[in-house]
């Protein structure tokens, strides 16, 4: 018997705290019987459906690594009809996965997909401080001493932000080192000391990078960068 939240998770429904929300809605049936209670446990064999359809365990973890493009939401599903990342894995790749995190519709790079509810859990927990690397292409004027106030820590309408490692490459080339998850962080933060995003591209994540794959594709990782990603959580 496994905590209820866990086994969706482990289906690559979504990740554990999501599950947790599903439950407490009421969307979730074990045997027929609608559960709401966190503490709730179930067992493999029993029949256990998310919106009434049943969930299948997933015996076998999957790890992949994307190079998303724009126009792509990082959502296993959404509600106005927009093209997600996992349309992007074809037809023919039948086992259910979910993004790591998010990359907004308008950002770009390294996205990791995978079926491991308990790595996806620990990957965007605040305590764990993965790093998360950016190239951004900016407008408006841009200094070294605008870019120390990042360097430092600056203030959003949801408070202080941790501080960044920031380089500018060129004059309008900025690369970002950030810890933390908030939402369009890297964006706002530009947006906080008089910057526009033009284009933004994630290229390293938890140490993974995306050498060699070309945007649109994806990769399983190998045995190496599995070790290599769940040691950043030790």
């Amino acid at each position: 018997m496994e905590r209820l939240q866990k086994l969706i998770a482990r289906a690559g429904i979504c990740s554990r705290r999501e599950a947790e929300k599903i439950i407490t809605a009421g969307r979730v049936t074990v045997d027929g019987k609608i559960i709401t209670e966190l503490g709730a446990r179930a067992d493999i064999n029993q029949k256990i459906c998310v919106d009434g359809k049943p969930i299948k365990i997933c015996a076998e973890k999957i790890y992949l690594v994307l190079n998303k493009p724009r126009g792509y939401v990082s959502t296993a599903h959404d509600e106005r009809g927009r093209k997600t990342v996992l349309d992007l894995l074809g037809e023919n790749f039948s086992e259910r996965v979910y993004p790591v995190g998010r990359l907004d519709l308008n950002s770009e790079g390294l996205l990791i997909l995978t079926n491991d509810g308990d790595l996806t859990n620990a990957l965007i927990h605040p305590r764990f401080e993965i790093k998360k690397t950016y190239r951004a292409t900016i407008s408006g004027d841009v200094t070294e001493e605008k870019l120390d106030k990042l360097r430092a820590g600056i203030e959003l309408d949801d408070g202080l932000t941790a501080p960044a490692e920031v380089y500018l490459l060129g004059d309008n080339l900025v690369e970002i080192t950030i810890h933390e998850g908030r939402n369009r962080q890297v964006r706002r933060m530009f947006a906080a000391i008089g910057c526009d995003v033009k284009r933004l591209r994630r290229i390293k994540f938890a140490g993974l990078t995306l050498d060699g794959l070309r945007v649109g594709k994806f990769r399983a990782l190998t045995k190496e960068e599995i070790t290599r990603l769940k040691g950043e959580l030790a």
